[in-house]
């Protein structure tokens, strides 16, 4: 394993513990920003797809058992699913898209674009498989309003943010994944 990349991993995985608290444990306000959900693209971008889906998967898991947000079901177990997807797409599209179309904004935009759309559908398919097994009622339209209309202003923000950071982190990306395993 390439420390940096561990060390890094270890960043993001703590960045999506800290960052919910940002909007005071409101989930309402989490809903609608999705602070979680921007460590591990980041992760997945930077780090590789292995890296991003670990952290993913760990990261609502490990927040409801220390702070109890996300209740771990069927939220928190969904949103596992969900990050893990969001981590893994992100490291193979962004890894896929580099070696086709370069390292830029246009690779970050479709690698963040693919990663949302998989992780939202599996998001949607764990969330499903939960409500059904345990008699709790989830929608068609509950799916497209938790998914899409809800995360409006996250899937906004992360479209800003995270291409910004990711084109600043560029020298230090290129040089981890210069490192092969």
């Amino acid at each position: 394993m390439n420390l940096r990349k561990v060390i890094l991993s270890s960043l993001f995985l703590a960045l999506a513990l800290v960052l919910p608290f940002l909007t005071g444990q409101i989930p309402t306000i989490g809903r609608l920003l999705l602070p979680m959900h921007i460590p591990v693209l980041i992760c997945g971008l930077i780090c590789g797809w292995q890296y991003g889906l670990t952290v993913g998967f760990i990261a609502p898991i490990l927040r409801g058992l220390m702070f109890g947000m996300p209740p771990l079901m069927p939220v928190g177990i969904s949103m596992a699913f969900e990050l893990a997807v969001y981590g893994m797409v992100a490291g193979l599209a962004f890894k896929v898209f580099k070696e086709k179309y370069g390292f830029g904004s246009l690779t970050i935009y479709l690698s963040l674009m693919l990663s949302m759309l998989a992780g939202r559908v599996m998001w949607g398919s764990v969330r499903y498989i939960l409500s059904q097994s345990f008699g709790i009622m989830f929608s068609w339209e509950m799916f497209l309003a938790g998914a899409f209309v809800t995360a409006i202003p996250g899937i906004i923000l992360q479209l800003i943010l995270i291409p910004v950071l990711v084109v600043s982190l560029k020298s230090e990306i290129m040089k981890l994944q210069e490192v092969r395993f």
